[in-house]
């Protein structure tokens, strides 16, 4: 017999945390989601931690406040999404307190029987996932059709690196290792591309 690992939703006090807490137990979760009679679920190998306002790399640095990032001010365990080069939906999970930004970027997950290759980046998983602007400020706690679930099982090997596309944020936080990933998948992630750290090839 096979042992499955077993899985319970993740209730606030999951994401009621510093980021970098909440980033490093996020690996080996599983994110699942229902629209209509779609149900799609996949393990999450891979996250960025944008820890607050001082971080140059988040759009609320220095406090800043928009209407675009008004979930990452939410209490921790809300989904902050916004697009990418006007195409690419990503899907953030803010942490911590209300009040104050800081959130988790999801990059990457497993979904078994699916190429990783459709599910390797951020844009990728959300179009996967069927993730847009419409599930903003989803509350993961309590929402029907989007939530995380905590892994009840060992822990796997992380590794850590620079964030992937943050040079805009100048040297030291492109070389802060503030991007997580499990070991077994290092080989089936985008490699780190950045003027700041050229001899990095996870």
């Amino acid at each position: 017999m096979v042992h499955l690992p077993s899985y319970m939703r993740a209730r606030r006090h999951f994401f009621a945390r510093p980021a970098s807490c909440v980033a490093r137990d996020l690996l080996g979760c599983r994110i699942v989601r229902i629209d209509g009679a779609l149900v799609r679920r996949g393990i999450i190998v891979e996250v960025e931690i944008y820890p607050g306002p001082h971080d140059r790399a988040s759009h609320a640095f220095g406090f800043k406040k928009t209407q675009r990032n008004a979930a990452e001010y939410m209490q921790g365990g809300h989904a902050y999404i916004y697009c990418v080069y006007g195409m690419y939906w990503q899907l953030n999970i803010s942490t911590g307190a209300k009040g104050y930004p800081s959130c988790v970027l999801i990059r990457a997950i497993d979904a078994g029987d699916t190429d990783i290759h459709r599910t390797n980046g951020p844009g990728k998983l959300c179009r996967w996932l069927g993730i847009d602007k419409n599930q903003y400020g989803l509350d993961l706690t309590v929402s029907s059709n989007l939530w995380i679930e905590e892994r009840c099982r060992g822990r796997r090997s992380i590794r850590s690196t620079p964030r992937i596309g943050i040079d805009y944020a100048g040297r030291e936080w492109a070389q802060k290792p503030l991007r997580l990933y499990l070991a077994e998948y290092e080989k089936q992630l985008p490699k780190l591309k950045s003027k700041y750290n050229t001899s990095i090839d996870p």
